[in-house]
């Protein structure tokens, strides 16, 4: 199943996945306190301001007196100038806690894909992992920096209301805030149909995101099939289930606020009404004697208090909407790699974060696949009881059909995968005890369809060794042939290459990577398939490259053009994951079997190809 099709079970808000997010916030401690700090200051000073109306009230309005009116105001005009200090304070560290928080989690998220098995990339589309590393995470990290602003002042707030509510007239408090129950299981009952609504809409923000990225990669495709307008319905049905679902999700959110509201109106009518008898009737009222600055000051707080459970039923619908992104992207973050090194080898080896290159034994090359058996997950057995044994500085070739498991075998070599059953050994030691950095680090992989990253040419030449000075990087160049190419860019190494290599042509790709992998110097070159999408003129300068290359190195090389590999120590024929031929060229062709048929079906398209050519350029003299 691809992993953009899971559904997240919860029914409602996980506070463990919250908890989780949440302590990211805690890895910022000044941000955060800072913030909290600001806040606490400014929910304090907007609890006390009733009470300085009822002051006034009590003290000047009523009595008609001025006594003592001006250090009154002096204060209050202090008290709101420190209440605009923290406002301040606490909006910008809040802004910058946002920015940190979103910062972290994407370096978390990232590392974990590099982690991550080639199997995860082969079973996870581009959309989902893009919509987690953007969309997701920013609305994440806004949810939690500003939702702890929210919450904090929410609580502070409506806690402060009610014991102050309390402390001026506990009868009275009863009374008004006796709706708050029924606030509580209105709220419960809603939180199940918002979050149906916000993890579809989710789903389908990825199915979206993903949708763009094949549009605008297969652009080319789209246009030469005119695919424009069936691409286009196909796009606009997503977009209006996703409409559809956000409406519906915005329409339960928004029934929030009207029940709120109803139900805050109902209380304050009912302190007016007892707490204005308290006022005029203090003998008969239930609630006792008020006085008028007390009156003002409780249905101020009526009225406010519904202010903070508002915000706290906004922020409920807000995680209610970013359920589905945190529980998509923990999820991200708990993948575990398929292949992964033990507690001792990590130790001793180090990881991608701290490789312990001193420990790393020099590799010779000798490889042996000793009785391999490898299937896939969804149960598709590629290799069955595979043996085979290199030795260092070997040029080994796989031929062989389609699905024959010829890439499963560098795959596995490679350690992209590890065999289900069986062993492989480089330097007569499974290669499981030692580290896949250790490995990885003296491979060099050419595959069929390069990738090259924005950037310069000598930016992607020196890829695989940072360190490498710009000599060494034009001799990688040389090695190759690539440098004629280079030389007649406008700006030459220093060349803008665009996304992916765009303004390249793919023999000039091709060449890159190669450069790219000699300039790492690897022990094991794997060539698969490296010349099979590219033109005649860049694979003879690749194989001459090739020649000199593979020299002393072992070399793995899959091949579908046979002329590139007769040189090769030996080729094996790969047919349902075992070995049916295996010889040199010269010697497969003396046992006339499926490598001999393959050859000359190949030698005489090439031939028919030359003629034809040969015979356009004739006409085209005459």
């Amino acid at each position: 199943m691809y992993i953009e099709e899971q559904d997240f079970a919860a029914k409602k808000i996980d506070w463990n996945v919250w908890k989780r997010l949440y302590r990211y916030a805690l890895q910022h401690k000044t941000l955060f306190f800072t913030v909290i700090v600001s806040l606490v200051a400014v929910a304090l000073i907007d609890i006390a301001y009733p009470l300085f109306t009822k002051y006034a009230i009590d003290q000047f309005i009523v009595p008609k007196s001025i006594d003592g009116l001006g250090k009154f105001a002096l204060l209050y005009l202090l008290i709101i100038l420190m209440q605009s200090s923290g406002v301040i304070t606490f909006i910008t560290f809040a802004g910058k806690l946002e920015m940190a928080i979103a910062y972290t989690i994407r370096q978390d998220t990232f590392l974990r894909l590099q982690e991550l098995s080639f199997s995860f990339y082969d079973r996870t589309a581009v959309g989902y992992v893009m919509a987690r590393m953007m969309s997701d995470i920013s609305r994440l990290s806004d949810m939690i920096a500003w939702s702890l602003v929210d919450v904090l002042w929410s609580f502070l707030y409506a806690l402060g209301c009610v014991i102050t509510m309390f402390v001026l007239s506990w009868k009275l408090a009863l009374i008004s805030l006796a709706v708050l129950p029924l606030l509580g299981y209105i709220s419960v009952r809603l939180q199940k149909k918002m979050l149906k609504h916000q993890r579809e809409s989710r789903k389908l923000n990825s199915r979206i995101t993903g949708a763009f990225n094949e549009g605008i990669m297969g652009a080319v495709t789209t246009k030469t099939l005119v695919r424009e307008e069936a691409n286009a319905n196909e796009f606009n049905e997503l977009t209006g289930k996703m409409k559809q679902a956000t409406i519906k999700s915005a329409l339960v959110s928004a029934s929030f606020f009207p029940i709120i509201m109803s139900l805050g109106a109902v209380g304050t009518g009912l302190a007016l009404t007892l707490g204005g008898q308290g006022v005029l009737n203090p003998e008969t009222a239930f609630i006792g004697a008020l006085t008028a600055g007390t009156l003002v000051a409780f249905i101020s707080y009526c009225t406010q208090i519904f202010d903070p459970i508002q915000q706290l039923a906004n922020i409920l619908a807000e995680m209610l909407g970013s359920q589905a992104s945190a529980e998509r992207v923990v999820s991200l973050m708990d993948t575990q790699p398929d292949i992964k090194d033990s507690d001792e080898i990590i130790q001793k080896y180090g990881d991608i974060m701290h490789p312990h290159t001193e420990n790393w034994e020099p590799i010779t090359g000798n490889i042996t696949f000793d009785h391999v058996t490898f299937q896939y997950k969804n149960g598709e057995r590629v290799l069955d009881d595979f043996s085979l044994d290199v030795k260092a500085g070997q040029t080994i070739a796989l031929v062989g059909e389609t699905g024959a498991g010829k890439s499963t075998i560098v795959n596995l070599l490679c350690r992209f995968y590890e065999p289900t059953e069986g062993e492989i050994r480089i330097d007569g030691t499974d290669y499981r005890k030692r580290s896949q950095l250790w490995l990885q680090s003296s491979l060099g992989y050419v595959l069929q369809t390069p990738h090259l990253f924005s950037g310069t040419i000598k930016d992607n030449i020196r890829f695989g060794k940072p360190d490498a000075t710009d000599e060494e990087v034009m001799e990688a160049a040389r090695l190759v042939h690539a440098e004629p190419f280079i030389l007649q860019q406008e700006q030459g190494y220093d060349t803008e290459i665009g996304e992916s290599g765009a303004r390249l042509s793919t023999g000039q790709k091709q060449l890159l990577s190669f450069a790219r992998v000699v300039l790492k110097n690897p022990r094991i070159f794997v060539l698969d398939e490296a010349t099979s999408s590219i033109d005649t003129e860049t694979e003879q300068l690749i194989q001459n490259a090739i020649t000199h290359i593979l020299n002393n190195r072992t070399s793995f090389i899959v091949a579908h053009r046979l002329s590139t590999i007769r040189t090769a120590d030996r080729i094996l024929v790969i047919r349902n994951g075992k070995i049916q031929e295996s010889g040199t060229h010269e010697e497969l062709l003396k046992q006339r079997g499926y490598y001999y048929d393959l050859y000359t079906q190949q030698f005489c398209e090439d031939r028919t190809v030359e003629s034809l050519g040969s015979a356009k350029q004739e006409t085209a003299t005459e």
